[in-house]
């Protein structure tokens, strides 16, 4: 079973959907004990890295799940989600985050040719960086569908696949058990799919 942690920030229904369609039995839930009997957990978010991990310390699943990752239990960030997993970001302020990955969230703003829109939405190539069984399904410029104004940068130890826009910005991370993909896999049709499964199943 797949635990999808519920903190109020995420399209959980939209996920969950994409889980069921893939044969994967899935639960969005907040109860401590559901996930750390779940098989493997997946933290979505959308919105602002201070509000999220401030939800997530109030509700103290964020000890649930730096605790379960750090058992060995596989964990997939999602969009913001992946960033949480990260050790700060400076969204709107100086944040700390989960510190399951090393590295920092920083603005696209400043940092991007000034001709791109931020935030970045749309659709973009994968470059692959190295191994991670998540790839296993897909190939390399397959497309994934982005919505996002910060992402991680200093992750060269856990950094799977980049998506160029103006600049190589981080797409998938892999540290052992603790992954994250930028995108939103869930929205990314039969690409985003095969990333899901490939999570779900485990490494080959």
């Amino acid at each position: 079973m797949i635990a999808i942690v519920d903190y109020g920030v995420g399209n959980l229904f939209s996920l969950c959907s994409s889980l069921k369609m893939i044969g994967q039995e899935a639960v969005i839930t907040s109860d401590f004990k559901t996930i750390e009997n779940a098989d493997k957990i997946i933290l979505p978010g959308v919105g602002a890295f201070g509000d999220a991990i401030k939800k997530l310390k109030e509700t103290g699943l964020d000890t649930v799940v730096v605790n379960e990752a750090n058992k060995g239990k596989d964990i997939m960030g999602i969009c913001l989600g992946m960033q949480l997993l990260f050790d700060k970001s400076y969204e709107y302020g100086e944040h700390t985050g989960l510190g399951l990955l090393k590295g920092e969230i920083v603005a696209m703003e400043g940092r991007l040719p000034k001709n791109l829109k931020i935030p970045h939405i749309g659709w973009n190539g994968l470059k692959f960086v190295s191994h991670s069984h998540l790839l296993s399904g897909i190939k390399e410029n397959d497309c994934v569908y982005f919505v996002h104004s910060y992402y991680a940068v200093g992750c060269e130890d856990s950094l799977v696949a980049t998506s160029e826009y103006g600049k190589d910005i981080t797409a998938i991370v892999q540290k052992d058990n603790v992954m994250g993909c930028q995108f939103h896999p869930e929205k990314s049709g039969n690409v985003g799919l095969s990333i899901l499964k490939a999570f779900c199943e485990g490494k080959k």
